[in-house]
């Protein structure tokens, strides 16, 4: 097996000030082979954090310090998010989709076969884009994914009067506009601010947007945004459609957190999760944004704790 370097981490004392609230460089790991970074806390039940475009592990923080005492907390970042690198070739990658489910389909293979976890018995925590790749990923491995925590997120087409925020349009469907955004890093400056209700300090917008600082850096937030499907014929959708006869994710328990003030996923598609999942638990919490983990993250990891101990 390839070796692949540690993850190079300054002193805790230095990084409380890069990335105040992180876990600590014990916690950290690379997955061999891929050399993909995610975190690894507590003990118990595995739960795998899937975040979003353009987020990284780091908007899990307050979470897991709060779960890691029940249950074993597992927070990758996805290939070229946060401290995971990965080579892109020429021109993007060609299916950030496919791509993104190969990483995880080696994450789980590494934590099984490498790190002694199960194979099966799995909650999956999914946000924004960590959404359909997660549902996507457990409709591939049925049976290893037991519970979903959903938190601002969808894995269906988008539902009827459902539009995407214009600069999410423009992004997508205008190369001079993604450029710009990539050269200039507006999304994830932009995200991070407006994606909150709560002002994150100085301090942790910093530590956000570290791993985006260099251009060359930024490649995987500009295609995750061009990958946005545009219309519910896009073949994209068909990554979460149900196997032929099969009953897809609808009988796993479910449980919604959903902040209300979120201006891309919208209350409309938290209702839309509701229709499609009946027996989910579904919290709304009024005062939070997008990143709901950052807004209501001690009543969320409640939540998130007692869903964990039902049977």
């Amino acid at each position: 097996m390839t070796a692949v370097p540690a993850v190079r981490a300054p002193a805790p004392g230095v990084l409380e000030r890069l990335m105040p609230g992180y876990p600590d460089p014990r916690h950290w790991r690379r997955a061999p082979v891929t050399g993909q970074h995610y975190l690894d806390l507590g003990s118990g039940s595995p739960v795998l954090f899937l975040h979003g475009n353009p987020a990284w592990s780091y908007v899990w923080r307050k979470l897991l310090h709060r779960l890691a005492p029940h249950a074993r907390c597992l927070a990758p970042d996805l290939p070229g998010f946060g401290l995971s690198r990965h080579l892109r070739p020429a021109g993007g990658v060609p299916d950030p989709y496919e791509a993104q489910l190969e990483g995880l389909d080696a994450l789980h293979r590494h934590l099984v076969n490498d790190r002694g976890l199960p194979e099966r018995g799995w909650t999956f925590v999914l946000h924004d884009w960590g959404g359909p790749l997660g549902v996507a990923w457990a409709l591939r491995n049925p049976g290893v994914v037991e519970r979903l925590v959903v938190c601002n997120t969808v894995a269906f087409p988008f539902p009827d009067g459902f539009r995407l925020p214009f600069y999410l349009r423009w992004i997508r469907d205008h190369r001079p506009v993604s450029g710009l955004v990539h050269r200039t890093n507006g999304f994830a400056r932009t995200a991070v601010r407006a994606g909150v209700h709560r002002p994150l300090s100085p301090a942790e917008r910093r530590a956000f947007l570290r791993p985006y600082a260099r251009r060359a850096e930024r490649g995987a937030l500009t295609d995750a945004v061009r990958a946005i499907p545009r219309d519910p014929a896009d073949p994209v959708w068909r990554l979460l459609e149900p196997p032929a006869g099969g009953t897809g994710l609808t009988d796993l328990p479910v449980l919604v957190g959903w902040g209300m003030r979120d201006p891309v996923f919208t209350p409309d598609l938290a209702a839309e999760w509701e229709r499609r999942f009946p027996r989910a638990a579904v919290h709304r919490f009024p005062d939070a944004g997008h990143y709901v983990m950052e807004d209501a993250a001690p009543e969320l990891a409640d939540l998130i704790r007692d869903f964990l101990g039902e049977r």
